[in-house]
This record gives structure tokens, C-alpha cells and sequence, in this order.
């Protein structure tokens, strides 16, 4: 069982355990970082493994708009403390059932990320040759 404590960061909280921060105001509530935001939660793990195993549900759950359902508010929407704590304990939990199937996920999306980084390089040098080509054009 995956052991962690969700509550809010107050600004100036140093944390030794690894832990994420999750934005709760906006449209972008839901957002994970290593670096707190203004208004956040934080999750504090007693492991790395811990944290490994739950920071890519914390990204999923926000690239999906799972939490758009549970914003609250007319103006600036946020989320509760409550239904953050009881939503996301029953996503980490299902994942855990399903530890295999995640397992692949996590190592499908790590791979993904590796070719999105190539091609992002690739797209640079790209840009840097037509800046070359275009230079040496204008400069004849």
C-alpha cells in the first residue's frame, strides 16, 4: 500500500520526504510541479518509489481534466482539500491494482517522452540550418 499525505502547502514549508505540489485555483487546478505554486497541495511520500509510482497519475489525472468536474467557484474556480484527498486515493489505489498494466504505462510514456525530446532537438537544429541558410542568403 502506497503510503502519502496530502494537505496545503503554506509558503516558506520546506519538505525533507519527495513530494509533489498540485495547483488548486484556476483552470489549471490539477497541475503537478517540483516547485509550489501560489495556491497548492502538496503530497508528501514516505519513498522515491512512492513518488515514482504516483507522479505520473498525478500527471494523467490532470492531462485528462479529471478534476474539471470537482472545481468549485464562479469567479476563480479551485478544489477542495476534501475531494482531492478522497479522488485521488482511489485513482492511486486503482492503479495499484492494476500494478503490471501501469508498470507498461509508465514505461511506454517514458519512452514517449524520450522521442518527443529527440524530435524537439531535431526541430532546433532545423530552425538553427534555416537561420544559417537564410543568413548567408541575406549577407551575399
Amino acid at each position: 500500500m502506497l503510503k502519502f499525505i496530502i494537505k496545503t502547502h503554506r509558503k516558506g514549508t520546506t519538505y525533507k520526504n519527495p513530494h509533489i505540489f498540485i495547483l488548486n485555483k484556476g483552470l489549471n487546478s490539477g497541475k503537478p510541479a517540483q516547485e509550489p505554486f501560489t495556491n497548492s497541495f502538496v503530497i508528501i511520500f514516505e519513498n522515491q518509489e512512492d513518488f515514482d509510482n504516483v507522479n505520473l497519475t498525478a500527471y494523467a489525472l490532470w492531462k485528462t481534466k479529471f478534476w474539471f468536474p470537482f472545481l468549485c467557484g464562479s469567479v476563480i474556480p479551485f478544489l477542495r482539500l476534501n475531494d482531492v484527498r478522497k479522488e485521488f486515493s482511489n485513482k492511486v489505489n486503482q492503479e495499484i491494482k492494476d500494478h503490471e498494466e501501469h508498470l507498461k504505462k509508465v514505461q511506454t510514456l517514458k519512452l514517449l517522452e524520450q522521442s518527443e525530446k529527440r524530435f524537439n532537438e531535431n526541430l532546433s537544429l532545423i530552425n538553427d540550418m534555416r537561420r544559417v541558410i537564410l543568413y548567408r542568403y541575406c549577407n551575399k
